[in-house]
């Protein structure tokens, strides 16, 4: 039987045409840290020390269709989150939702993630 490698989750890359200030955001709205920034890419995390974390770099088009990977969070209170993240720049990507215990958001450049609500028993 073939083990798995040993792979340890350095971090998720982020294109983006104004990484600074997207990474910016996404450290305010997350409650993480930079770690490493220049005038093109800004790199957070959960702690300095804390794997994994977000590089954000550099990339001549915006985003052009659904992302294929995104996000969701589970905040204590769905709704004050939502709010939280609102105010501070987020979007929403839909409607109002009956059905969905969800709602999905977009970052200042138009990233999908969702925020969840609390957990079914």
């Amino acid at each position: 039987m073939l083990r798995p490698m040993a792979l340890q989750w350095e971090q998720i890359i982020v294109d983006s045409t104004d990484p600074v200030t997207l990474g910016r955001w996404w450290a305010e709205a997350l409650g993480w840290v930079v770690v490493d920034e220049s005038e093109e890419i800004i790199e957070i995390r959960p702690e300095p020390d804390r794997m994994p974390g977000l590089l954000f770099v550099p990339v001549p088009e915006g985003k052009a269709s659904k992302n294929r990977l995104h996000p969701d969070f589970r905040p204590d209170d769905q709704e004050a989150e939502v709010a939280r993240l609102l105010s501070l720049g987020a979007r929403r990507a839909d409607s109002v939702q009956t059905e969905q215990h969800w709602v999905t958001l977009l970052d200042p450049e138009g990233n999908e993630f969702c925020v969840l609500g609390g957990r079914k028993s």
